[in-house]
């Protein structure tokens, strides 16, 4: 791998650093070391930054690794990690927020009732960063990312900004796709409300947070939902009714709480939660011809020997 152009030593504000284990970087808490982590300064450090890579270096994008198994092999190349970088937050107009891509959705819920918005509070529902809420039309409650998106924010992998709006993106459930081809990673969005009460907005936010505790397996290291939920059915219950709660591969265990929730149960390797992932897939298609798809991406390189 090629190093970056040498102006980074000298002009980046952020901070560069070598062999980190992602098990700290990702909320399943397992999985390799990346080759090199950068943390930008800013937007504009986080350009510069970009304007130097290599074309051929292999690049990941990381804010709270909520929604991300990195393999025991880890990641060769680099990984950008955008929380507590990008996390300005501001009004910009009456019932419109700007946001940056490193935000936790709790923070923008809680920020949109201070402000007596109505129509944020599902985002506290939704573990991980404004980013990567924009690139799965992340949702919960009947609630999801793109209803409340004006334009978004992007940058390539030269450094280069573009404004878009969602007309430009082919939007579903759990999936996001820029319709001409090219790399861009979202960087911020202008998010458009209703005018509200915060007092109820903030008594959505504590019920909806409330309702997690009750329901979701929080207090085990986890990534969310690990299976999209297929057409007309829940992928929880499928999984329940082939029997597969507390199954454990490992370290991993598909949870006593909710069945579309893998835990990692006491030191699991990325290995096992993969296996079990794969295996709970092989037995709901086995016993009930439902093929179930993962909503977590899974990358970098197997550990070998």
């Amino acid at each position: 791998m090629s190093e970056p152009k040498q102006f980074h030593t000298t002009t980046l504000r952020g901070t560069l650093r070598s062999e980190v284990s992602m098990r700290k970087h990702t909320s399943w808490r397992a999985g390799g070391v990346a080759e090199r982590m950068y943390q930008p300064a800013d937007l504009d450090d986080l350009c510069l930054f970009l304007s130097g890579l290599p074309d051929d270096e292999p690049l990941y994008v990381v804010g709270l690794g909520s929604n991300m198994l990195v393999r025991d092999g880890g990641l060769r190349g680099t990984v950008l990690l955008m929380h507590g970088a990008l996390k300005n937050l501001r009004m910009d107009s009456d019932e419109v927020i700007y946001v940056e891509a490193g935000v936790p959705g709790a923070k923008l819920a809680r920020f949109a009732a201070l402000n007596n918005l109505s129509g944020a509070a599902f985002f506290a529902g939704v573990p991980g960063t404004l980013g990567g809420m924009l690139a799965m039309n992340a949702g919960c409650y009947g609630s999801e990312t793109w209803d409340k998106v004006l334009h978004v924010q992007t940058v390539n992998r030269k450094g280069e900004l573009k404004t878009r709006v969602a007309s430009e993106y082919e939007i579903g459930y759990r999936h996001v796709s820029l319709k001409q081809a090219g790399s861009e990673w979202f960087l911020s969005a202008h998010l458009k409300f209703q005018a509200g009460d915060g007092d109820v907005a903030r008594q959505e936010i504590k019920a909806l947070l409330n309702k997690r505790i009750a329901s979701q397996p929080l207090q085990l290291p986890n990534a969310g939902s690990v299976f999209r939920n297929p057409p007309g059915d829940h992928a929880a219950k499928l999984i329940e009714q082939c029997g597969l709660k507390g199954k454990k591969i490992g370290g991993a265990q598909v949870s006593e709480k909710h069945a579309n929730f893998i835990v990692n149960a006491g030191d699991a390797t990325a290995a096992d939660i993969e296996n079990l992932i794969n295996g709970v897939r092989t037995t709901v298609a086995k016993k009930t011809g439902i093929q179930l798809h993962p909503e977590v991406r899974i990358v970098g390189e197997e550990q070998h020997g």
